[in-house]
């Protein structure tokens, strides 16, 4: 497996490649995701994160959905990604399923290409843009733990090293800002952002430790330390955006100009001179700032596309076959 990425492709990706042979292939997957996220709501923000955790690791090739067996440890195994929710593996599988009913599109659609069509459609039911998605991938023909290491970004990290991780997979630093609100809601540490909750225990060392961290607010802190008490309950969550949450808007750049980023990457973007006019100008334009999302989320999608023999088109989503 590598980890380097290229958008170069045998067969390019098309906005309407199941059209000529199977018209209903969006639609389909729109319905079935739409069936779970009524058995489970937390299916929206972990689709998301199911998205951006496969597509930074060896490209959107749904290797994340991979299963382990006795001879191999696969990707989903590795500590990285533990905390994804199984509400997220199980909405594509139910997709995967519900589209293999329909006899004319039976093992014709890559798991890969549900992923991206499902990550589509809950970032339009929580609010945000509708975008046409670019299909054609194929399912990728392996998954690895060990090729997880290192490739998604950390709570902790500052602006430079969210510029190594999005290098790595083609991306400029111009798309960290664009794109930051989905790491936001797609972080690695079982953290849903804007529109859900994150786990005490990932910011207990920032707003307990002896080291002060001067950029979180004032009055944010001390609400934070009666949220998350030094003995809290590891269980505990607590809402990512206060202000907005279970919605994707503009509300989380607006946050950060007030301190109130949870993570200190998070916070960072602000900080940093770098980044922090790109932060004002999301935080005062959501429609710019959806515009901008959009072009990120297609390119994000051209990430290590597997076309040819480089792929298949999985029977099960779950297994390499």
């Amino acid at each position: 497996i590598t980890s380097s990425f290229s958008f170069s492709v045998t067969k390019p990706l098309l906005r309407n490649f199941y059209a000529g042979s199977f018209p209903n292939v969006e639609q389909i997957v729109r319905n079935a995701l739409g069936q779970k996220i009524q058995q489970s709501s937390i299916t929206v923000p972990v689709v998301l994160r199911l998205y951006f955790h496969d597509c930074f690791v060896n490209g959107c090739d749904a290797s994340v959905m991979i299963e382990s067996t006795k001879y191999n440890k696969a990707e989903k195994d590795h500590p990285d990604n533990l905390s994804l929710s199984g509400d997220g593996f199980d909405a594509i599988v139910k997709a995967k399923q519900a589209l293999d009913a329909v006899p004319n599109c039976r093992n014709k659609v890559s798991c890969a290409d549900i992923i991206t069509i499902a990550t589509r459609d809950v970032v339009n039911i929580v609010g945000g843009p509708w975008y046409d998605v670019e299909l054609g991938r194929l399912d990728g023909l392996s998954s690895t733990a060990a090729s997880v290491e290192g490739m998604l970004p950390q709570p902790t990290d500052d602006v430079n090293k969210l510029t190594s991780h999005f290098a790595k997979n083609g991306l400029s630093l111009d798309d960290i800002y664009k794109f930051i609100t989905y790491i936001y809601i797609c972080n690695i540490y079982d953290i849903i952002h804007t529109i859900g909750l994150a786990h005490c225990t990932n910011v207990l060392d920032r707003i307990h430790g002896v080291k002060k961290d001067p950029s979180i607010n004032a009055t944010y802190l001390p609400q934070l330390k009666d949220l998350c008490p030094k003995d809290v309950d590891r269980r505990k969550e607590i809402f990512m955006d206060p202000i907005t949450p279970g919605k994707f808007d503009n509300v989380y750049y607006q946050n950060l100009q007030q301190g109130r980023g949870l993570f200190k990457s998070d916070q960072a973007l602000f900080t940093d001179p770098r980044s922090k006019p790109t932060v004002n100008l999301w935080a005062s334009n959501g429609q710019l700032y959806n515009q901008a999302f959009v072009n990120s989320m297609i390119k994000l999608g051209r990430v290590g596309v597997k076309t040819g023999r480089d792929g298949n088109i999985r029977s099960n989503c779950e297994t390499l076959n």
